[in-house]
């Protein structure tokens, strides 16, 4: 059976927007990042909302705002619950920037998009996955 894979631009393809593609093979699809910018612009989350209902699964691939940052913004008001897989040092580091964010926002504005229990929430719905080097050293040299 022939599977067919299909990507679809959401941000940040063409200039230094936040990072986001639909990936989608067969019927289950793929958000690959979740990025937002510095200035939280709503056209950014417009664009996730018309995708928000077909997306099975999450994947982050760094630990900045340009790729997890929309993502509380997601479970908190559009109802996100789908799994969010990431390797371990990209959760780990993915909450410590969202936890430092909104404590360096908070400290110097009137933060209120998201607070310290909005990023638990967020970042409970993550599947921790262990990248292991050597095995995919050790494919490599087989080939």
């Amino acid at each position: 059976m022939t599977s067919i894979l299909k990507l679809q631009v959401i941000t940040g393809a063409y200039n230094e927007e936040p990072l986001a593609y639909l990936l989608q093979t067969d019927d289950f699809r793929f958000l690959l990042d979740c990025g937002w910018d510095e200035n939280f612009s709503p056209e950014i989350i417009e664009e996730y909302k018309r995708h928000i209902e077909s997306i099975d699964a999450i994947l982050i691939t760094y630990p900045d705002l340009y790729h997890p940052g929309a993502l509380l913004y997601l479970v908190r008001h559009c109802g996100l619950k789908c799994p969010v897989y990431a390797t371990v040092p990209v959760y780990k580091m993915g909450q410590m920037f969202m936890y430092d964010l909104h404590q360096s926002r908070s400290n110097s504005e009137d933060f209120t998009l998201f607070t310290l229990d909005h990023i638990n929430a967020a970042f409970d719905l993550f599947v921790q996955l262990k990248y292991d080097w050597w095995s995919y050293m050790e494919n490599i040299e087989r080939r």
